[in-house]
């Protein structure tokens, strides 16, 4: 009976214990969201679509960001974006948020070329912001790690410029 009652407790041992092993490494690994990294506690839309109608409905701006994998100015400007709380408390409150690695169809999305990062707004009447530009004059639309630092400066624009008071 002793050595039944052992087995039969290292078993119990054994199955908790990788149960609790499955259930860390489940933890550890970060759910795919539609934030890709820019911030997991903002609300995302899917596609362009959603996001103009989101927009209107909502009579909340369109906010959206191009970017790539692999692009190191990318993932700079999302790591800034991402820890600075301010951009990400602003983005879930008074935006429509799309992130995008293709293209639209909208060819107001790129009134200067198509590259990344560059960050486009759209107001709630569907119109494309074009006049809502960086520093650069070479690409109109990009944005630095730097444009996020407290207090941002496109945070400072973006609610004289773009959202009611």
């Amino acid at each position: 009976i002793m050595l039944h009652s052992t087995l039969a407790l290292s078993l119990l041992l054994i199955a908790v214990t990788s149960n609790l092993a499955m259930a860390i490494k489940k933890e550890k690994r970060a759910p795919q969201t539609l934030s890709r990294g820019w911030g997991d506690e903002i609300t995302w839309v899917q596609t362009y679509e959603e996001g103009l109608y989101q927009a209107k409905k909502s009579n909340k701006p369109l906010m959206v960001i191009h970017h790539l994998e692999d692009c190191q100015y990318c993932q700079a400007l999302k790591k800034a974006f991402a820890e600075n709380e301010e951009i990400q408390e602003m983005a879930q409150n008074n935006f429509v948020m799309l992130n995008l690695m293709h293209e639209t169809t909208d060819k107001n999305l790129s009134p200067d070329g198509q590259y990344v990062p560059r960050i486009m707004f759209v107001d709630p009447s569907l119109t494309v912001r074009a006049d809502i530009t960086g520093r650069y004059s070479n690409r109109l639309y990009t944005y630095e790690p730097q444009d996020m630092t407290f207090p941002a400066p496109l945070c400072l624009y973006l609610q004289t410029e773009l959202l009611p008071s």
